[in-house]
């Protein structure tokens, strides 16, 4: 890779659009990433250490947390870093890790919804068979199916992208290593890197997203077949937390590739909130509603002292 690289740092130019506005940026983007960091730690603290916890929806929640804390790693303290003041430059091994853990975790995290909206389709269409079908060995080999495709879909990617020369331009246009923004400094010919990144992520992306669908519509059926009104309360209520944190995900992209020509800011806008605000609200989402999930916080938060207050 060295050999073939004359360029050994690149600089990140920062969000398009958004120039003069580093000390605003800086401390709203680090107000949610600490936020997201906290939220998501607590979050995975609880399900670890409370044995009611321990049921395969949590060990997939779990999981999304590690997933969250990791995502948001990612892009944000190098973006915190050059809006506090610091240099924008970013080594070539940097990118190239950068843009690696991007797509081996944004792939992930369309594996792993996925997988969560598998678990839901089997708690309310087949409960009977829930423990069997969704027992320990099944669940571990589904999250690690999901981290595995992860890095081999990045490794594709990275490989792809960095096997090629760059000798010309250093300044990439963007907050972050992404290919889009790399793939134009290079000085062999990008089309096969491409077109392989356009038709890896687009289909992996069309293929999770109607996989939930699927499950999603197999749930609404069964839950329409449900005769009272509590019970489809019920059935409801363990899906409705999953639904909303797919909104969050899947939302901002469908609108971004609904507009015929979307500017260079809404695509920074969009991705950022796939990379932090997204991952700040996950923690919410799966608590506010949650009394297993809420008693489990409690538990872990210091009590007020009683004689707090008392003369």
């Amino acid at each position: 890779m060295r050999n073939q690289s004359w360029v050994s740092e690149f600089l990140l130019l920062g969000i398009p659009g958004a120039e003069g506005q580093d000390g605003a940026l800086l401390l709203l983007l680090a107000a949610v990433y600490t936020c997201a960091l906290l939220g998501n730690a607590l979050l995975l603290v609880a399900v670890a250490s409370s044995p009611r916890l321990h049921t395969p929806m949590y060990f997939f929640l779990g999981n999304l947390s590690i997933f969250d804390l990791g995502f948001s790693s990612t892009t944000i303290p190098k973006m915190l870093a050059y809006l506090s003041g610091r240099s924008h430059a970013i080594s070539f091994r940097g990118c190239a890790t950068q843009l690696f853990f991007y797509h081996c975790l944004g792939c992930t995290e369309c594996f792993l919804y996925t997988v969560m909206a598998y678990d839901r389709f089997v708690a309310v269409c087949h409960p009977l068979r829930y423990t069997a079908i969704m027992s320990p060995r099944p669940c571990a080999a589904l999250a690690t199916g999901t981290w595995v495709g992860g890095c081999v879909h990045a490794t594709l990617l990275t490989s792809l992208t960095f096997r090629l020369p760059y000798c010309g331009s250093r300044e990439v246009s963007y907050y972050f290593c992404d290919i889009p923004a790399v793939l134009p400094l290079a000085c062999g010919d990008p089309a096969l890197a491409q077109r392989v990144s356009f038709t890896n992520v687009g289909l992996l992306s069309l293929i999770c997203f109607s996989l939930i669908l699927c499950s999603y519509t197999r749930i609404g059926i069964a839950i329409a077949k449900i005769r009272s009104t509590e019970g489809r309360q019920r059935a409801f209520s363990t899906c409705s937390a999953h639904i909303t944190a797919i909104a969050c995900a899947y939302g901002p992209v469908i609108i971004i590739y609904l507009q015929p020509d979307p500017s260079p800011l809404l695509g920074a806008i969009v991705q950022i909130l796939n990379n932090l605000v997204t991952p700040a609200l996950n923690p919410l989402i799966y608590s506010l509603r949650n009394k297993d999930v809420k008693s489990a916080l409690s538990s872990l938060l210091p009590r007020r002292s009683l004689v707090l207050g008392k003369k």
